[in-house]
């Protein structure tokens, strides 16, 4: 079992024990999702792939507080909120501004990019040292500014 994977675990049994109710059934939404993608694929999920799926869960998270608010049910936005802070837990620190600019710095290197042809080999290079600690499809929109930006060539 990967060290995540346990680490949720044993979350889980502490929010039983402490009868912490919102913190118990966001942990067991995540475990059943982890099992869901182990079943479908018929493999056991390594730290890296649940960090996707927590990932995955926030943006609906994220996504259903927008929706919740517009219709005007701030105690179903409010539970998706109690329910992000839970799942955030088990996210990698984030990076810094300076780190993503960086790396996308040694990315145009690495690849060599000369214009917006090359946006699928940049974010093929970056995807995996940002992949949950940044928002990529921010990471996306600013490569592309950039890549626009440089001469055809």
């Amino acid at each position: 079992m990967s060290s995540l994977k346990q680490r949720i675990t044993d979350d889980m049994k502490a929010a039983m024990k402490a009868r912490e109710a919102v913190r118990l059934g966001a942990i067991r939404m995540l475990l059943a999702a982890i099992k869901q993608r182990e079943v479908d694929e018929r493999i056991e999920l390594d730290d890296g792939q649940i960090i996707g799926v927590v990932d995955k869960l926030l943006k609906q998270r994220r996504d259903s507080i927008s929706q919740f608010a517009q219709a005007g049910r701030h105690d179903l936005a409010d539970a998706e909120r109690a329910e992000i802070e839970v799942l955030s837990a088990y996210m990698p620190q984030q990076a810094s501004e300076q780190e993503v600019a960086s790396l996308i710095d040694e990315a145009l290197h690495a690849v060599q990019a000369k214009g917006p042809q090359d946006m699928g080999k940049l974010m093929g290079w970056l995807k995996p040292r940002l992949a949950g600690r940044a928002d990529l499809s921010a990471v996306s929109a600013r490569v592309g500014a950039l890549l626009k930006a440089r001469p055809a060539g």
